[in-house]
């Protein structure tokens, strides 16, 4: 099956820092690597700029506009103590969220049923109102809301970073024609996502302590399949966060995942994509810092994309 790439060039420009975990090397990581799988059958895309208007079908226009306008011309801006803009940044956020949001018009549209966005700025931090954890537009939530705009009514979103997806949790608490299933490391910043956690029957949490083993991650994700799979989605939207790779530095080895096991996940979902979506996929990266491991394990992810 061909997968759509959407990327840009233009998300290299977002420079939080030298020293900063989020670095443009990683997005070069990703599409290199998918490049030199010779067996992936990909159709590169560019990621347009996402419209303001769209970015305010989730966020408050009043932040939006603040964003716009506090973006640099020179120098570096810090909006929280993780989270920077220098002067690519602001472009580069429109791109990470227009390629998510392009992907599920064209998938809407017929076009294609895979897709996956190699992004940077990650999203899944981003509140309604805020930016957060390298995150200044919810790239993921956003493309939801377009999604139904496009016809596609019940979207859901499977998370599987090694952080929660606290912004995609925010953007969809409540909402019943949205779902939000999400594995993580607990405890772990930013310290949500745990299931004891009161949230909205929307909203379906799993967690995995430090240290454990893949098994028992698979198992704590395979727990959310069947809400997943009761949901009914007419669209599936990933937030694919590598960080719980055993040679990533940010995860820190506390998870002991590697390659195949991104695979095995990304085919659960597809059997449900299957079964209601029919097929209808759009993945996004989020987490992911260590390089090598980084760019196996989205060349793992999009085969399971191509093959599932």
């Amino acid at each position: 099956m061909t997968v759509a790439l959407y990327t840009h060039a233009d998300m290299l420009d977002h420079r939080p820092g030298a020293n900063h975990t989020e670095r443009p090397e990683r997005l070069t990581a990703v599409v290199d690597a998918l490049s030199d799988a010779s067996d992936l059958d990909l159709e590169p895309r560019d990621a347009p700029l996402v419209e303001p208007s769209d970015l305010a079908r989730v966020h408050l226009p009043m932040y939006v506009q603040a964003i716009f306008e506090a973006a640099p011309r020179q120098g570096m801006l810090m909006l929280d103590e993780d989270t920077y803009m220098s002067p690519g940044s602001l472009n580069a956020a429109r791109r990470a969220a227009g390629s998510v949001v392009q992907a599920v018009r064209d998938v809407a549209a017929g076009e294609q049923q895979r897709a996956f966005c190699a992004v940077r700025p990650p999203g899944h931090h981003a509140e309604p109102h805020r930016p957060m954890g390298f995150c200044i537009f919810s790239n993921i939530a956003v493309a939801a809301r377009v999604a139904q705009s496009c016809g596609l009514k019940r979207i859901a979103v499977v998370d599987f970073d090694v952080h929660h997806g606290n912004g995609t949790q925010a953007a969809f608490a409540g909402h019943e024609d949205l779902f939000f299933a999400s594995v993580q490391q607990w405890p772990m910043w930013p310290g949500t996502g745990h299931p004891d956690e009161a949230v909205p029957a929307n909203i379906k949490n799993a967690v995995v302590p430090p240290g454990a083993p893949a098994e028992a991650w698979r198992k704590a994700f395979e727990s959310l399949m069947p809400h997943v799979d009761a949901f009914a989605p007419d669209l599936i939207l990933i937030s694919a966060g590598f960080d719980a790779h055993a040679y990533d530095p940010v995860g820190d080895a506390f998870q002991n995942l590697e390659a195949p096991d991104f695979d095995w996940a990304t085919r659960a979902i597809a059997s449900v994509a299957r079964k209601h979506s029919q097929g209808r996929i759009v993945s996004s990266l989020e987490g992911g810092y260590g390089l090598e491991a980084l760019g196996r394990s989205a060349v793992a992810h999009v085969r399971a994309l191509s093959a599932a």
